[in-house]
Formats: C-alpha cells, sequence, structure tokens
C-alpha cells in the first residue's frame, strides 16, 4: 500500500475496501487542533460508506490530541447501529480514550487483522 506524504500540521488518511462488508480508514500522524478537522472530513466520508463494519486504523497515530478524541467520539454516535472498530495499540491513543471513559464507545483492536476478523 503507498504510504500517503505529509508534513507538519497535516494528516495522512487513506482509505481501504478489504472486502464487501469492511471499509477500513488508515490515519497517520498527529491528531492534534490543527489536523482535527482533516480527520472529521474523513470520518465522514468513511461514515458515508455502506460498509457493514467501519474500522480506522490507529496504529500510526503518535499523538491524540482531546480535539481529535472529540471527533473520534461525534463520529461513534453518529455511527449508529455500526459501532466503529479501532486499531489502537500505542499508549499515546488508547490513554487518553481510557483516563475519559470514552474507550467503552468503540470497539478496541490491537491490530488491523483482529479489527478485521469476520467475527462481531
Amino acid at each position: 500500500m503507498p504510504r500517503p506524504t505529509h508534513g507538519a500540521g497535516e494528516l495522512g488518511v487513506t482509505f481501504e475496501r478489504p472486502d464487501a462488508r469492511h471499509t477500513l480508514l488508515v490515519v497517520e500522524g498527529e491528531i492534534d487542533t490543527l489536523t482535527a478537522g482533516a480527520l472529521e472530513r474523513a470520518l465522514s466520508g468513511l461514515l458515508a460508506e455502506p460498509a457493514e463494519v467501519l474500522v480506522v486504523d490507529l496504529t500510526a497515530v503518535t499523538f491524540l490530541a482531546s480535539s481529535g478524541l472529540a471527533v473520534l467520539i461525534r463520529t461513534a454516535n453518529e455511527a449508529g447501529e455500526r459501532r466503529l472498530r479501532l486499531v489502537a495499540a500505542a499508549r499515546a491513543v488508547r490513554r487518553p480514550m481510557e483516563i475519559t471513559g470514552s474507550d467503552q464507545l468503540f470497539d478496541l483492536y490491537p491490530d488491523r487483522a483482529a479489527a478485521l476478523s469476520p467475527s462481531d
């Protein structure tokens, strides 16, 4: 998969459709006040997909500020019946979710393979 290039204040986002059931959004970089808008636009695109399962891979995210967490929370609420599956193993991403209790809004997975597994 080609890696998007992004500089300071930019967020790398890539959409993939691994199968008919899943749509995957891969996010790279720091999610902060400068990049939260780009994340919100990408997540709106993800929500528009007809896939049954929506996966957001945050493996390459190195920082998650409250502004980015707020975007993820809004998206989880807008997803309705479809819960977001987040791939998040790094402490920099998981810790803000755990501290705020917002980790309960998502299905968290340690890696992409687990998030894309057919089991519900």
